[in-house]
């Protein structure tokens, strides 16, 4: 059996990089345009390892684990 959520459903994120608290807290803490300055934002937030990721607006998902960010 294949098990689906939805990672995000606001419409206001589609088309850019979001950052998660984290699978099981799924609060966005940072969006934009850069994966790698949305991850930082994050950590400037106080996310030790953000979950960062693509909303596409197609619904078709692409998710990056970054495990460092440059501040």
């Amino acid at each position: 059996m294949k098990t689906e959520f939805e990672l995000i459903v606001d419409k206001q994120y589609q088309g850019k990089f979001v950052a998660l608290r984290s699978m099981t807290d799924r609060t966005v803490v940072a969006w934009g345009d850069n994966p790698s300055e949305v991850g930082n934002l994050a950590v400037e937030k106080g996310v030790a390892e953000p979950i960062v990721f693509y909303v596409p607006e197609d619904d078709v998902p692409y998710i990056y684990r970054l495990s460092k960010f440059e501040l």
